[in-house]
This record gives C-alpha cells, structure tokens and sequence, in this order.
C-alpha cells in the first residue's frame, strides 16, 4: 500500500458492445486497452480484439462504432477475447486497471463469461469518475469526451474500444497528476480516494 504511484502499472480498458443490456440480450463486441505506467501513458503499447456476438450489430450500434457485422464474422468468441485481454495483462504485469465508468466494462466480461458458466474475480479497478468525484464534485456528467475537454487532455475518435481507452488513460494520468499535488502518492492513497474515502 506504500507503493508509489509512478511504480505501479495500470491497464486501462474499454470495451464496445451490441447495447447496454450486457447482463440479457446484449453482447460484446470489442476490448481495447492500453498500458499506464505510474504518471505515463504507453500509446504504444495497446491491445484491440474484436469479438464475435453471433448476432447481427443494429444499425444504431454500427453508426455509433462504426463496427459492422462483417467485421466481427471472423472474430473470436468471446472467451477467447477475453482470455486474449488477460494475457496481455500478464504480459505487462498490471497490477490495477483502470476506466472511465469502469463497472459497465467489467460487467461486460463477467456477463460474457457468466454464459459459459465462468466466474471473473477482477483485478482491483479504478474508475476516472470516481477520481473525478474527489477533485471536482461539482461535476455530475459521465461523458468522457466532456471531462477530456475540462482537463484538458488528449482525445482520440470516440465509440471504439482503443480509442476510448487511449483517451481515458490521457485523462487517468491528467487526474493522478492533479492528486499527487493533493500529496495523494501512493496505491493505498490512491485506493482510498477512489472509493470515495476523504
């Protein structure tokens, strides 16, 4: 719990989906993650899998991601995406993830899962909104292209799943930054602050 923040290594993910229903009738569609590594955001270092819904994508849902049915006809499964996403985990020794509304994103694989009869105990997570929530309370939107705007960061094409998690990890590092000069420094601060704990 004493660790710094600048030696800790986030993955910070996103995930696309045919709906919001994830727990019924909708589907997973895409993963995308990118590695942060204390204050730095690795751009080069990304991971994207498509995933197959065995469903047709809605028209509404293709213009939102611009992803089509024919592009995910030859994706995998959803647990080979998944298990694909927990070995590029491994492979950058994340010790935390982290997203924007990240609860949405894990109930997305564990409702994926769930179908095939797997439980998924996630990784402690971090969410933007909650680190949002201790800066500036007085900010109540969820729109990530919003709080990109207000702090200022980098902001990449909305709706796929990279994407957002790129933009996400610039507002990430933005917000641990603002909170280190709160002398909020270290994972258990970190931890503390991001479960609503003053």
């Amino acid at each position: 719990m004493n660790r710094k923040i600048e030696d800790i290594n986030f993955v910070v993910f996103d995930t696309e989906t045919t709906g919001f229903r994830v727990n019924a009738e909708d589907r997973l569609l895409e993963i995308g993650a990118v590695k942060v590594e204390g204050y730095s955001v690795k751009d080069k270092v990304t991971f994207q899998t498509f995933s197959n819904p065995n469903r047709l994508i809605s028209q509404e849902i293709s213009e939102l991601t611009g992803i089509q049915s024919k592009d995910v006809e030859e994706a995998p499964p959803a647990k080979e995406a998944i298990c694909n996403f927990f070995d590029f985990l491994r492979e950058n020794k994340a010790d935390c993830l982290a997203g924007h509304y990240v609860s949405f994103d894990e109930l997305v694989l564990k409702s994926e899962l769930k179908r095939i009869g797997s439980n998924l105990k996630m990784a402690q997570s971090i969410d933007t909104l909650n680190l949002i929530g201790f800066l500036a309370p007085s900010y109540d939107m969820r729109d990530l292209e919003r709080y990109a705007q207000v702090f200022g960061t980098r902001m990449y094409p909305r709706h796929r799943a990279v994407n957002d998690a790129l933009t996400t990890a610039y507002l990430f590092v933005e917000l641990l930054e603002l909170l280190r000069d709160r002398k909020v420094d270290t994972w258990g601060e970190l931890l503390r602050v991001s479960r609503g704990r003053n």
